[in-house]
């Protein structure tokens, strides 16, 4: 079967405690670059080994060498700098990521996590699959007022700058031998909350048309993807800390975040936040849909049978062939973890296994 699989997840996992410790270490100049590399490639090996040993198709490298999801791919664009969140912000608590902002042009000068890839496929002799934020989420959490005026007085430009910028990116990861990535964007799941969509009015932008804009960026970021490449979108409402920033069903952007040129759309759908299935009614024929329904904020353990009778929800609006089953994001979007255990995240991630199995055979 070609990706997704009818047991997939997000990505990022838990990082060991020893690795945390080992990353402290290095970020205060007490551990040695290589050492760190050692440490990183030891704990990839033990989680690709342990994903493969629970029966799963889709293998990552649980984003182990990063300290954001999203930030450290985005940090290394030509242009593309780090600055503090005005908001809207997380819940529960006083840490909140950073955003990125644009100083000057958005190129790729670089291959950038091509390597983390090669590591992982040459781990695996599964499915290796790769994670990396969507061309959105550059321009999301700021907006107009996070780019600069001096190097964009034309959002046209920029949104043709970031688009060129990642269809570089998405070649040197194709080069690597990628034939499975997945594009993170919280961006559409986000505007479906009305907090989130008058920030964006603040920011200088009109909520209602950045879905647009968004799956536009998507499309030309694709546009020359290899054939053999599977390409995915995972959103949800926010994953930091087991906290999140918006609520709201997916009836404002469906229609247009259905019309990104990927492959297959992981969804939340882990509780009341996320609305209903209704809104899936607008996927397009031959697109996948995998649903989120195990959460990764909680260590609680979904009942196999309530998690059946959801997807029997689901399938009144997209075949049962056309789905796939997930967590609804992943256990560890930060390098801080949600707040469950490892062994919590391993039972979630073979309790998807076995129910895949059950309701697919």
């Amino acid at each position: 079967m070609k990706p997704p699989f009818r047991a997939d997840h997000v990505g990022s996992l838990l990082r060991p405690g020893w690795l945390a410790d080992a990353r402290r270490q290095w970020k205060a100049g007490t551990l040695p670059a290589d050492a760190l590399k050692e440490a990183e490639d030891r704990a990839v090996r033990e989680a690709v080994a342990k994903q493969e040993s629970i029966g799963l198709e889709s293998i990552t490298d649980g984003e182990f060498r990063r300290d954001w999801w999203h930030l450290d791919f985005m940090g290394q664009l030509d242009g593309v700098t780090m600055t503090v969140n005005p908001g809207p912000k997380f819940g529960g608590t006083e840490e909140q990521p950073p955003i990125p902002s644009v100083t000057g042009k958005v190129q790729c000068s670089r291959p950038i996590m091509a390597d983390h890839f090669a590591f992982l496929a040459s781990a695996t002799t599964r499915t290796a699959k790769m994670t990396i934020p969507s061309p959105s989420m550059i321009h999301l959490r700021g907006g107009r007022k996070s780019i600069s005026s001096a190097a964009y007085p034309d959002l046209a430009e920029f949104w043709a700058d970031v688009s060129d910028a990642y269809r570089v990116a998405i070649r040197h990861l194709a080069d690597a031998g990628c034939t499975y990535l997945q594009l993170d964007d919280v961006s559409f799941s986000y505007l479906c909350d009305p907090k989130v969509q008058a920030n964006c009015r603040a920011n200088g932008d009109d909520p209602e048309k950045l879905p647009r804009t968004y799956a536009d960026a998507i499309n030309r970021a694709l546009k020359d993807r290899p054939a053999g490449m599977t390409v995915s979108m995972h959103t949800c409402r926010g994953n930091f800390k087991s906290s999140f920033v918006a609520s709201g069903g997916y009836d404002p952007v469906a229609e247009a975040m259905f019309s990104s040129g990927v492959d297959a759309f992981f969804m939340e759908f882990d509780n009341a936040r996320s609305g209903s299935f209704e809104p899936l009614r607008l996927l397009p024929k031959g697109k996948k849909v995998v649903l989120g329904l195990v959460t990764t904020k909680v260590g609680e353990l979904e009942d196999a049978d309530f998690i059946k009778r959801r997807i029997d929800e689901a399938a009144r609006f997209v075949p049962l062939e056309d789905l796939c089953l997930s967590p609804q994001c992943g256990f560890s979007s930060t390098h801080h973890g949600n707040a469950l255990s490892q062994d919590d995240q391993w039972n979630k991630l073979e309790r998807i296994v076995q129910i895949a199995r059950e309701v697919w055979k």
